[in-house]
């Protein structure tokens, strides 16, 4: 069983450039954490795949066995796992977020130069 969620989760991730686990969809996340990802990535307008895992209860809890991040949400970059919430945000306010879609040549909004 769990080869099998790992296999449904590789797939989820593989299928887009930046893949986001999260509660709720980006309509309407179910938690504040999930919710300031979502922001994020549509203040930087990248196109992002969302799993809502409250959806499914295998993909809930095998996402965290796959990544061993104990929360979700979780992001996914061209494969790479990334982080949570506070991770995101941090790399974020940095300009690492920014820095990193670059680099992996994921369309987004170049951030207005001070």
């Amino acid at each position: 069983m769990a080869t099998d969620i790992n296999t449904t989760i590789k797939n989820e991730i593989d299928s887009a450039d930046v893949v986001l686990f999260m509660k709720g969809t980006p309509q309407a996340p179910q938690c504040g954490f999930s919710l300031q990802v979502v922001q994020i990535l549509s203040h930087l307008e990248v196109p992002f795949k969302s799993i809502n895992v409250l959806a499914d209860g295998a993909i809930r809890e095998g996402i965290k066995q796959y990544s061993s991040w104990p929360t979700i949400p979780q992001l996914y970059v061209k494969g790479e796992f990334l982080g949570g919430c506070d991770i995101t945000r941090e790399m974020f306010q940095s300009g690492e977020l920014a820095a990193l879609l670059d680099k992996e040549g994921v369309p987004h909004k170049q951030a207005a130069k001070a």
